[in-house]
């Protein structure tokens, strides 16, 4: 398999440069523009970087992630460029600072070469939403390629870059790597820093990795995860080193299907898929049981009032007077603001605020907000309960493989059930690990998706690794 190690080979055997890797990214870039992946491009920004790397190297003086060639989300802020998050409102916000996963990317010696078109403010599952376009899936261009990050798992899967970080609120960074075919990370809550990524619901949004193969994922993943004293959220608890528990091996280790993610529901050619890697991991020497997470019927139900609340609050800033795009028609304070948001917003964005604000009103807020986050501490219970069985769990990551563009657009319920496998592990703050299991009749790939415990990304990255060689 060609991995980042390979390639960090490569580098000291001076066989190729970081120079020449960052001009094959741009000339595919330049190649495959129609798929739409790119918000900003840093081709000399990259290159000038590149060039500095490789004098590190010719001293043996680069970082860790030397030869790293990155995009990132254009939901993460970075100095003096442009973080649109997909919405016209912020169409020409350039952000004064970094945000802390870019500081410790650039501190690793990674290239960072653009920023990846999304759905407008991370809220979609099909990166239809952006205010800049559709995002094409490499693997059959009438089909979408997941959302919200379907930029960053495009910009892998075409080879635009080697890796890439999306965020992922309720399944944004696991959904479009199972339709692109590729490894997507959702890491624990608090693991990795958010400072300088912009809100969407803040109990639930983590930045994660996108890459090829498990090993590229868990280099990432090194570099950014960590305490970050400015954000309040960040956790200080060590961070492993987690290419050392790659060991190949998952002889002893218990492994949950919890029954209610494969229902009548979940198709066939998916369950056969996943019933195969389940067979690989008896046969070496995994212990594989039923579970039950009882409270899974509730998941979309309460996700969907809780992250609508949270993302009115956050995006009431965008009001025309301090952020983005200012009406021009305005004529007073009041239609400033109405046709600021009027205008700058998107319909699935507005929909969401109005939801949001609707369960937050006076008489509304202890019948839906209150009560979901009761529910929400039921289902994290639930998955308390099973790991006390259970090392981690094994599920499907979304009930169908990609489907075409405009298929789910009139019918918002049928696009927000893409994500049931998904929100319930951003809803109990744990990990989750998306990685390929083979394809459908139409050759469109099918995604794996490993749970863990509360901070043991270790172990779903073991388990990965190990079906990745099968």
């Amino acid at each position: 398999m060609n991995t980042f190690d390979s390639l960090q080979q490569q580098l000291r055997n001076r066989e190729t440069t970081c120079e020449r890797i960052t001009e094959s990214y741009l000339r595919q870039i330049e190649q495959k523009r129609h798929l739409n992946v790119f918000r900003s491009l840093f081709s000399e920004r990259a290159m000038e970087r590149a060039r500095v790397i490789d004098k590190k190297l010719s001293d043996n003086s680069a970082g860790p992630l030397a030869g790293m060639v990155i995009a990132i989300k254009d939901v993460i802020n970075l100095k003096d460029e442009v973080t649109t998050c997909g919405s016209k409102i912020l169409e020409h916000f350039v952000s004064p600072y970094d945000a802390m996963i870019v500081k410790k990317l650039h501190d690793a010696d990674a290239i960072i070469i653009g920023k990846t078109n999304m759905d407008e403010f991370a809220m979609g599952s099909s990166t239809e939403n952006s205010a800049y376009g559709v995002v094409l899936n490499p693997i059959d261009e009438t089909r979408v390629p997941g959302g919200s990050s379907g930029g960053s798992a495009v910009a892998v899967a075409a080879n635009l870059s080697r890796t890439s970080l999306g965020t992922d609120t309720g399944g944004s960074i696991r959904q479009p790597a199972a339709f692109c075919g590729i490894v997507g990370l959702k890491p624990t809550y608090g693991r990795v820093s958010r400072f300088g990524l912009v809100a969407f619901a803040s109990s639930f949004d983590q930045i994660g990795p996108f890459g090829s193969c498990v090993r590229d994922v868990a280099h990432i993943l090194q570099t950014i995860a960590g305490h970050d004293e400015h954000d309040s959220t960040s956790a200080n608890i060590p961070v492993p080193k987690y290419l050392e528990q790659l060991t190949g091996d998952v002889k002893g280790l218990r492994i949950g299907l919890p029954k209610e993610y494969f229902a009548d529901e979940l198709d066939a050619e998916i369950r056969n898929a996943i019933m195969q890697k389940v067979e690989l991991l008896k046969q070496h020497g995994a212990e594989v049981k039923e579970i039950s997470l009882p409270h899974t019927e509730y998941t979309i139900a309460v996700y969907y009032i809780l992250t609508t609340a949270e993302a009115s609050s956050n995006l009431a800033r965008y009001d025309g007077a301090r952020y983005g795009y200012r009406s021009p028609n305005a004529k007073d304070l009041t239609s400033m603001y109405t046709k600021s948001r009027s205008e700058g917003f998107g319909s699935e964005v507005k929909r969401r605020i109005m939801l949001g604000t609707y369960v937050l009103s006076a008489g509304y807020y202890d019948a839906y907000y209150r009560k979901a986050q009761r529910v929400r501490r039921l289902i994290k219970q639930d998955f308390d309960n099973a790991f006390k069985e259970v090392d981690c769990l094994l599920t499907p990551v979304s009930p169908t493989t990609a489907f075409k563009f405009g298929e789910k657009m009139e019918d918002p319920l049928q696009m927000y059930l893409s994500d049931i496998y998904t929100v319930s592990a951003n809803l109990a703050g744990i990990p989750g690990l998306s990685l390929p299991c083979g394809n459908d009749h139409q050759g469109l790939p099918i995604g794996l998706q490993l749970l863990g415990k509360q901070f043991d990304e270790g172990t779903i990255l073991r388990v990965g690794d190990f079906l990745e060689r099968c």
